[in-house]
């Protein structure tokens, strides 16, 4: 299954090779059980400001910037066009009611899966539209023995962010400039799974939400499981075909 899926991705891109140097995650949903608090932060804030968002809406939107979303469904909903300043407004009321919220896990099996990518002689890297200082604090403090603050791209790192390619490809920049056939990308959700199939990265998709499959295979998935846990289990299936 494995193999095959490298040589549809190998075919549709037009590469000659598949080398991995490093695998770039998603944070929400990836490393954290944390989208059942984002959907309550995102229904709950925008609820002050006059827009109905849905617990659907806050998964189908995961890992765009979260400026970017608010200016989309206040012009879907109000009608009318706020520039980035005001979104940043409405986003920090979001980010408020999130951190008020008890602490999301670490995803079970995440751990165990870098360390095995670790011991592969493959770096990890983070690559999330979130921009909030607290969280990439934690980020470090719980994954720093795998990715330091050098490898994390941030909503602050890109003028576009996810389904925009801009994004991943910061992310190979800073894993060394590598080519899109250097990575992999771990996502949960279907902008960020058509963030890495846009700047041609292998992604693998781990649903970890209540979206079906066919979305996140319809956005572009090389490979999907249903679980971190799961793709940790695969991994040494996984690894000697890359």
């Amino acid at each position: 299954m494995y193999k095959i899926a490298i040589i549809k991705y190998l075919e549709e891109h037009g590469f000659e090779a598949f080398r991995p140097k490093a695998v770039l995650f998603d944070m929400d949903g990836v490393l954290y059980d944390s989208m059942p608090n984002h959907a309550i932060a995102w229904q709950e804030s925008m609820a002050k400001f006059g827009i109905h968002m849905t617990a659907d809406d806050a998964y189908a939107t995961e890992g765009a910037r979260g400026v970017d979303t608010i200016r989309l469904m206040v012009l879907q909903q109000l009608h009318h066009e706020i520039d980035e300043a005001e979104a940043q407004r409405m986003y920090d009321e979001k980010s408020r009611i999130f951190h008020s919220l008890p602490e999301a896990p670490i995803m079970p099996g995440i751990l165990d899966l870098m360390r095995q990518i670790q011991s592969a002689g493959i770096q990890c890297g983070i690559v999330t539209g979130s921009g909030q200082l607290p969280l990439i604090q934690r980020l470090k403090k719980d994954f720093g023995a795998f990715v330091d603050e050098a490898h994390i791209t941030t909503a602050y790192d890109v003028k576009h962010g996810k389904p925009a390619p801009d994004p991943y490809l910061m992310g190979l920049q800073k894993a060394g400039d590598l080519q899109p056939f250097e990575a992999i990308v771990v996502e949960n959700a279907p902008l960020g799974v058509r963030s890495g199939h846009a700047a041609r990265i292998f992604t693998i998709a781990v649903n970890t939400g209540p979206l079906p499959n066919e979305e996140l295979l319809g956005a572009g998935a090389d490979l999907i499981f249903p679980s971190m846990t799961e793709l940790s289990r695969q991994c040494q299936r996984l690894l000697p075909t890359l």
